[in-house]
């Protein structure tokens, strides 16, 4: 959750208003003061005001300049979202900034680069000094945009993942355009993108081709909203061995409840998932547990996965990655033994 903290009821509404007023009026002081009001008021505000107020926040955030508060105007909507908002009206602002912060963080960190220092800089505002400034070249103004977005860029993040995370529609509008972007930035090690670059990558409505090496079967699975290959693991096993078409020991129904469940668990639970498969690519190469079904090789226009023996037994805690997102796997065809077997001679 964004926000863990209420005060005394009052009116957002009115207050978002007076927001939206102060910042056409191009007021500096008066939206100075709209703005705080807005983020005591959206902490205390009923859910029936959060799901109206949620797109008007939204809707501001180009409005408001690149070196000002819009993170945290983000992470208002994002609240919203929340507690009950659309996500879908929500969305392309904070999206939009999401992708324009990304960009202006990698453009500091090629300028910074290019000036020969050591390293880059941890983003953290006391960086900011006439010197940096005057280093990265450009227009003053310009650079101090760059260097807010490095320092200010993980703030986008939870509002970020309150809309991926409430709709599929979201993420295959929009997730593309950022997914590059946010693992060129994390590549550089400096900003912690880790949840957001799992929200950017989750699949939705993919058809997976899915062969089990010890029996010589192949099965065509849709898959939709999962968060990493533990989730994914958990599903498949429930599939195919729960299913009957696998030998082998299915998964809990705790641990498929809490894979697939559209109402997310309160806190964290102590169930425990164990691995019945080896995840392959079809050359052979191990897809982790750790990493996502994006990881997974595409063959010929299909994702191809390889199930094999487990080398050893695994298990881990069944919680879903992403609490708010339920996963979906779904035997959608049984392969035929030709299929299967032209299937097979494209793997290692």
């Amino acid at each position: 959750m964004i926000f863990k903290w209420k005060r005394k009821a009052s009116g957002l509404a009115a207050v978002v208003s007076e927001l939206e007023e102060s910042v056409a009026a191009r007021d500096g002081d008066r939206t100075e003061r709209a703005f705080a009001a807005m983020m005591a008021g959206v902490q205390s505000a009923s859910e029936a005001e959060h799901v109206l107020a949620g797109p008007r926040l939204a809707a501001l955030i180009p409005a408001f300049p690149a070196t000002g508060p819009r993170p945290m105007l983000a992470m208002a909507a994002g609240y919203c979202v929340e507690r009950g908002a659309d996500p879908v009206a929500c969305a392309e602002p904070i999206l939009d900034g999401v992708h324009r912060d990304l960009l202006d963080a990698l453009e500091f960190a090629r300028r910074w680069t290019a000036t020969g220092e050591d390293g880059l800089p941890e983003p953290d505002e006391k960086i900011i000094d006439d010197a940096l400034l005057a280093r990265l070249g450009g227009e003053v103004h310009e650079a101090l945009q760059l260097v807010l977005a490095w320092c200010a860029v993980e703030e986008w993040q939870p509002p970020a993942l309150a809309v991926l995370c409430r709709s599929a529609e979201v993420r295959r509008r929009d997730s593309s355009a950022l997914l590059s972007g946010c693992r060129d930035l994390a590549a550089l090690e400096r900003h912690d993108l880790k949840c957001l670059a799992h929200a950017l990558a989750v699949l939705d409505d993919e058809p997976l081709v899915v062969l089990h090496r010890p029996t010589g079967t192949g099965f065509e699975i849709r898959i939709g909203g999962i968060g990493d290959n533990f989730q994914l693991h958990t599903l498949l096993a429930h599939v195919l061995v729960g299913g009957g078409h696998v030998p082998g020991t299915g998964p809990s129904a705790e641990s498929v409840r809490l894979a697939t469940d559209p109402e997310p668990a309160r806190g964290r639970t102590q169930a425990v998932a164990t691995g019945a498969f080896e995840l392959l690519a079809p050359d052979g190469e191990r897809i982790w547990n750790e990493g996502l079904p994006d990881d997974i090789p595409v063959v010929e226009g299909r994702r191809l996965l390889v199930l094999d023996e487990p080398a050893y037994q695994r298990s881990w805690n069944a919680d879903r990655f992403f609490p708010h997102l339920p996963g979906t796997a779904e035997l959608t065809r049984v392969l035929t033994a030709d299929e299967t077997r032209t299937w097979l001679a494209r793997t290692s």
